[in-house]
């Protein structure tokens, strides 16, 4: 079975005679960096001339897909084992892999929500039938998600109650579509119009430590070498933030 990707076709309006023969990059990033690389894509491509495509998927099935041979350029992941993995497997070049955020989990609600969530241990509350998480065999944010269930002692007494995300844009979709009261999310990808967020507290799950490459079968290492400055610099580092991402110093 092919894992599950969602595809966001590029940044930039497509085809036109003029733009054919510009250099186009594949990014395969994680889903929690929809909005964050959506925008720094959009402001890349103006000042570089260079066309952006994004694959968005959860980290796992990514890196499965690249060591597949799909043909990207970058990857983006959630967690930096899996970069270190493909690195390994020589599937990188090493020396442009780095650390370019830390990304944050908390619980997600609809703000017309009758029941008041605040802690993992509100959704022992019988009035939340179901809480979506990110598959944590494959996504980094659901591996974090369990984490913080097991070391709160809320993940037995709530085990039949989990839905399970493909990615963490899925999981955020069930809490959306009221399919569950409550999910586990990525702050990157909170916005305040109709959700209410509560920050877990990261000492109850490994760092989310978020690492990025370019591959090895890239045939536009310059352009894809510029897109990792881009998002390390003083232009990305502010839009990365803005989604709740926590920039490594001195990167």
């Amino acid at each position: 079975m092919i894992p599950f990707i969602l595809i966001v076709a590029g940044c930039s309006n497509s085809a036109t005679e003029e733009n054919k023969d510009q250099t186009e990059i594949k990014i395969a990033a994680a889903s929690d960096l929809v909005l964050a690389f959506k925008e720094a894509g959009e402001l890349f491509e103006e000042e570089n001339g260079t066309n952006v495509t994004f694959s968005f998927g959860s980290t796992g099935q990514l890196a499965e897909q690249i060591r597949n041979g799909a043909p990207f350029d970058v990857f983006a992941a959630a967690d930096v084992k899996f970069v270190d993995d493909l690195n390994e497997n020589g599937l990188i070049i090493p020396e442009t892999q780095t650390t370019y955020a830390f990304g944050r989990i908390g619980i997600t609600t609809l703000t017309d929500q009758s029941v008041s969530v605040q802690t993992l241990d509100d959704l022992l509350k019988p009035e939340i039938k179901k809480v979506a998480i990110a598959n944590p065999e494959h996504a980094p944010y659901g591996l974090a998600a369990k984490q913080a269930l097991e070391n709160t002692g809320v993940w037995e007494q709530i085990e039949d109650k989990l839905v399970y995300g493909r990615n963490i844009s899925d999981t955020l979709a069930y809490v959306e579509s009221g399919n569950a009261e409550a999910g586990i999310s990525a702050l990157s990808l909170y916005q305040e119009d109709n959700m209410e967020f509560k920050i877990i507290d990261d000492e109850l799950h490994a760092p989310l430590e978020q690492s990025v490459a370019v591959l090895e079968q890239t045939e536009e290492e310059k352009a894809a070498k510029q897109f990792l400055d881009f998002i390390k610099g003083p232009k990305g580092q502010p839009i990365m933030e803005r989604y709740g991402f926590i920039v490594p110093e001195g990167k």
